[in-house]
């Protein structure tokens, strides 16, 4: 929903921390977001600062001050894209291995999100939507780097609500590939291991007892002499959640050498997952789509090559 500069709330439910509350309210601004403004001073409890962690009660007042948004420093580049669907409301791309989702640190251009602004100009009017479209307009969900496979974006305010809407929802239905060593015990199953920061290196996801529910369903799908093809499900969709799981069950993705092994006789130059089907309800419509994406060549052809023993 459109949320003025300025919005004045009464707590209408019981005690809670101040951040989950305004999360609530505000689907459209993420926990970080909700808890940066409060750090800045942006919101008021009864017309005091406020820490993220206060505990609100029925009654109180809260005063919550957007910042204008600052003009978005997006460029528009012509990007080759590979589209499996495209209406005026989304747009589902087979992304190869590679490419950036947003801009980031170290990664200014070249990113879907700049092709995007080539092929829908009207794009760039999303970044008046919420604060996360300021740099990433119409961004729905996202892949890793080096994962291939299908993403869904946005085109519309509207679509990107109702996008949003059912990945929290836990609605969408996304299924990958993934070539790893060795096999699992068990030819099918389901990983329920919570997940966060690993305390000793901060950009890298580990198991943790107090760490976020995280559960992954996989299933072989073919025995390839020293390493299983897998079919994996996501019922929930945290970072890095599919290499970190598989590492868990000892059975590392081929390729990914931050999780798994540094080397592989397979002469991989990114690791072996690929977001294949995609299912999720159309925001207009209400159709049921069900994408999928083939393989990239260099994909195909290493399973050829195990096939063939």
């Amino acid at each position: 929903m459109p949320i003025p500069n300025i919005t004045h709330l009464q707590v209408d439910q019981a005690a809670s921390r101040l951040d989950q509350y305004l999360s609530g309210k505000f689907p459209n601004l993420s926990r970080s977001q909700i808890k940066k403004l409060i750090q800045q001073g942006q919101v008021l409890v009864s017309n005091q600062p406020a820490k993220p962690s206060m505990a609100v009660q029925p009654g109180d007042l809260i005063t919550l001050h957007l910042p204008d948004p600052e003009p978005t420093a997006l460029q528009p580049e012509n990007v080759p894209l590979d589209i499996v669907f495209e209406d005026n409301d989304l747009v589902v791309i087979n992304k190869p291995a590679g490419l950036v989702i947003h801009p980031a640190h170290g990664h200014a251009t070249g990113t879907l999100v700049n092709a995007l602004l080539a092929r829908y100009p009207d794009l760039a009017a999303m970044t008046e939507v919420d604060a996360d479209s300021a740099t990433r307009p119409g961004i729905v969900h996202r892949l890793d780097q080096d994962t291939s496979g299908l993403i869904v974006a946005a085109r519309t305010p509207a679509a990107l609500q109702h996008l949003q809407q059912q990945f929290k929802a836990r609605t969408v239905e996304k299924i990958y590939l993934a070539l790893v060593f060795g096999r699992p015990e068990a030819p099918e199953g389901m990983i329920d291991v919570p997940l966060g920061r690993d305390p000793r290196h901060r950009q890298k996801i580990a198991p943790r007892a107090d760490g976020k529910s995280a559960r992954t369903h996989y299933r072989v799908i073919e025995t390839l002499g020293a390493y299983s093809l897998l079919e994996i499900g996501l019922e929930t969709g945290r970072t890095h959640q599919i290499r970190v799981h598989l590492a868990w069950l000892k059975c590392p993705v081929v390729g990914d050498t931050v999780y798994g092994r540094k080397k592989n006789t397979l002469g991989l130059k990114r690791q072996f997952l690929h977001a294949w089907q995609l299912r999720f309800e159309h925001p207009r419509s209400g159709e049921s789509l069900r994408l999928e994406a083939p393989l990239e060549s260099h994909l195909q052809a290493v399973l050829d090559h195990l096939r063939q023993g």
